[in-house]
C-alpha cells in the first residue's frame, strides 16, 4: 500500500513542503540574529533585559572559559538549571566550543543524576546553587572536574574550589578557538529519555537535527512568527526538548524576545503577561487549564497572546475552546518526541484544525501507520498501528546503546512506540502509547523508574505503577503493591519512601495494597488492566 500523503495538499503555495538545511552548526543562528538585530531584546528575566549583542558576547565568553579549562570538541558538558539567562548562555557557549550539551532535569535526585553523569561521561556541569550539594555528593563517583554554580539571587557565597558563574565568565576574556564542525554527524545535545529496559537513554541530536527542527517549525508558522517582532512566554523547562526547540532555539532564530520564568506560578504568570504582553505562548495543557479557570484572567491582558503551541500531553477539546474564547488566540496542538528534536506534527495555522488530532507533518517529514506485529506493513486509513516517522530532525541514535538504536531506527524510519491512526486527510491521532509512559503536567514519567524504587522497600513483594487521568495534571501516578508475608506498610510510608528516592513529579499520589496483581499466563503483570479498572471505578 502506498503511503498516505493527503496531508501535503493542505499546504498553501506560500509554505514550503520541504526545506533545505544549510551546512552550519546550530550556534550560528545566534550569531546571525545578532548581526540582524543586535539591539533587540533577546531575554527578559524579572525586569532584566539582555539584547542579542550582549547574549552573544556572554556566550562567547563562556566558550572561551571552557576552552581555557581544556574542554574540547566532543566533550560532554551538563546543564542542570531552571529557566534563566545563564541556561541560554551556557547552552550556546558549550555548542560553540564543539562540546555536547547534556540537559539534566533539576529535580533529578542523586541516583538519577549520578547515572546520567556517568553514562554521558560528564566532566563539566553548570548547576544552580541550591543543587550544588547534590552534585558534590555524587562527584566522587563520577568524572566531574568542573562545577560552575549559578546563583539567581545575590548570595556572596564562595564555591571554592568550584566557581561561580560570574567568575567563570570573567575567565573567558580571550579569543575563542575556531572549531571545525560536521553538522550532520556532530552531536549538539544528549537528550535523556526513558527506556523499555528501565535505563534512561541519551538521544543523540546532531547540529543538523536541531537546526532542521527550528527551520521546519519556522516554515510551518512563518505567517504567525514575524522576525524581530515576537515575544515568547518561556515557561516550559528549557531542559525539556519541547522548551529547547519551541521556546529557546526558535526564538533565537526569529529574533524573538524570550520572557523567561523558572516555574509556573499562576499569579506570577498572569502578572508577567500583563506587564510584558507576550505574543506567543508554547505550553502544556495544565498551564492553559490554570489560566482558563482563573476568574479574572481577562483582566491581565491575556488577549496579547496570538499563538499557543501545545505539546507534551493531550489537549482536551473543551479546554482548547474555553482558552481560545478567553484569549482570542489559537491553540495549535502538536506532537513530537525527544528522538525527533522534537516536533514532527502540528495542527496547521494555515488549514483546518481538528480537535483531538495532533495535526499534519511539518515540512520534510514523512509518516505512516504500520502494523503492530511486524512494523513492516502499512495499515489502511483509519486503522490503528504504530506511527513511524522519517525526516531530518530524527536523531542519530542512542548514546552507547546500539541495540536500542537498531530497534528504534529501522530503514531510515523512527519507530515511535505510539499507537495512532490517520484520517483520510492525513491528520494524525495519537490513540495510546505502546510504551507505558505516563505524562503528568508535561513531564514524561517512566513506570520502571518508580517500580525499581518501590521494589527496594523492604516490605514490598510486587509493584506496578500506572498513569490515571487527572483533570489538572493530565495524568497522575498510582502504585499497586503486594506486600511480603508478615510485612506491613502504610500508603504514606510508601509515598515518603518514594519521595526520598525520586524527583517530586514521579512520586505516586496514591497507593493501593492488594493480595495479588493480575497477570498473564507467563506471569507478566497486566498494567493496562489495572489502569482500566481504576478508571471505571
Amino acid at each position: 500500500m502506498s503511503e498516505n500523503k493527503a496531508w501535503l495538499s493542505h499546504y498553501p503555495e506560500s509554505i514550503s513542503k520541504t526545506i533545505e538545511i544549510p551546512e552550519k552548526p546550530l550556534w550560528q543562528i545566534l550569531k546571525e540574529t545578532t548581526d540582524a538585530f543586535p539591539t533587540h531584546n533577546a531575554i527578559s528575566f524579572y525586569g532584566r533585559k539582555i539584547n542579542f549583542q550582549e547574549l552573544h558576547s556572554l556566550s562567547l565568553a563562556f566558550t572561551s572559559a571552557l576552552q581555557k579549562h581544556q574542554v574540547q570538541k566532543g566533550d560532554r558538558a551538563a546543564i542542570m538549571l531552571p529557566n534563566c539567562p545563564q541556561y541560554i548562555i551556557s547552552y550556546y557557549g558549550i555548542l560553540t566550543a564543539g562540546a555536547i550539551v547534556t540537559q539534566i532535569n533539576p529535580m533529578s535526585v542523586e541516583r538519577e543524576l549520578e547515572y546520567i553523569l556517568n553514562d554521558a561521561g560528564i566532566e563539566t556541569i553548570v548547576c544552580l546553587d541550591s543543587l550544588y550539594p547534590r552534585v558534590k555528593s555524587v562527584q566522587p563517583r563520577t568524572n566531574v572536574k568542573n562545577i560552575i554554580v549559578v546563583s539567581l539571587q545575590p548570595s556572596g557565597q564562595d564555591f571554592a574550589p568550584d566557581r561561580s558563574f560570574e567568575s567563570f565568565l570573567k575567565e573567558g576574556d580571550g579569543p575563542v578557538t575556531t572549531v571545525e564542525f560536521d553538522p550532520a554527524n556532530d552531536i549538539a545535545v544528549l537528550q535523556y529519555t526513558g527506556g523499555t529496559t528501565g535505563r534512561s537513554k541519551g538521544a543523540m541530536l546532531t547540529h543538523r537535527n536541531i537546526l532542521a527542527n527550528v527551520l521546519q517549525s519556522h516554515e510551518f508558522f512563518k505567517h504567525e512568527l514575524k522576525k524581530g517582532q515576537e515575544k515568547c512566554l518561556t515557561i516550559i523547562p528549557l531542559f525539556h526538548v519541547f522548551g529547547m526547540t519551541s521556546c529557546m532555539n526558535l526564538s533565537i532564530y526569529t529574533g524573538a524576545e524570550m520572557i523567561i520564568l523558572p516555574r509556573f506560578d499562576l499569579e506570577e504568570v498572569l502578572m508577567t503577561i500583563k506587564n510584558e504582553q507576550p505574543t506567543v505562548f508554547p505550553g502544556v495543557p495544565t498551564m492553559y487549564v490554570a489560566i482558563t479557570n482563573h476568574p479574572k484572567a481577562e483582566e491581565y491582558g491575556i488577549n496579547s497572546i496570538k499563538t499557543c503551541n501545545s505539546g507534551s500531553a493531550p489537549m482536551p477539546v473543551e479546554l482548547l475552546r474555553s482558552f481560545e474564547r478567553k484569549t482570542g488566540s489559537k491553540i495549535l496542538e502538536g506532537y513530537g518526541l525527544s528522538e525527533a528534536s522534537p516536533t514532527t506534527h502540528c495542527n496547521p495555522p494555515f488549514a483546518e484544525r481538528k480537535p483531538g488530532s495532533v495535526g499534519i507533518g511539518v515540512p520534510s517529514t514523512e509518516y505512516k501507520i504500520v502494523d503492530l506485529a511486524s512494523g513492516s506493513q502499512e495499515v489502511p486509513i483509519g486503522d490503528l498501528g504504530e506511527v513511524i516517522i522519517k525526516g531530518p530532525q530524527v536523531m542519530k541514535g542512542y548514546w552507547n546503546m546500539p541495540e536500542e538504536t537498531a530497534n528504534t531506527l529501522r530503514d531510515g524510519w523512527l519507530y515511535t512506540g505510539d499507537i495512532a491512526r490517520v484520517d483520510e486527510d492525513g491528520y494524525l491521532y495519537i490513540v495510546d502509547r505502546k510504551k507505558d509512559m505516563i505524562i503528568a503536567s508535561g513531564y514524561n514519567i517512566y513506570p520502571r523508574d518508580i517500580e525499581e524504587v518501590l521494589y527496594e522497600h523492604p516490605a514490598v513483594q510486587e509493584a506496578v505503577v500506572v498513569g490515571i487521568p487527572d483533570p489538572y495534571r493530565g495524568e497522575t501516578v498510582k502504585a499497586f503493591l503486594v506486600l511480603k508475608a508478615g510485612e506491613a506498610a502504610t500508603e504514606q510510608e510508601i509515598i515518603d519512601f518514594c519521595r526520598q528516592n525520586l524527583a517530586a513529579y514521579k512520586v505516586p499520589r496514591s497507593v493501593e495494597f492488594r493480595g495479588q496483581l493480575p497477570k498473564t499466563g507467563v506471569g507478566k503483570i497486566l498494567r493496562r488492566a489495572l489502569r482500566e479498572e481504576t478508571i471505571k471505578n
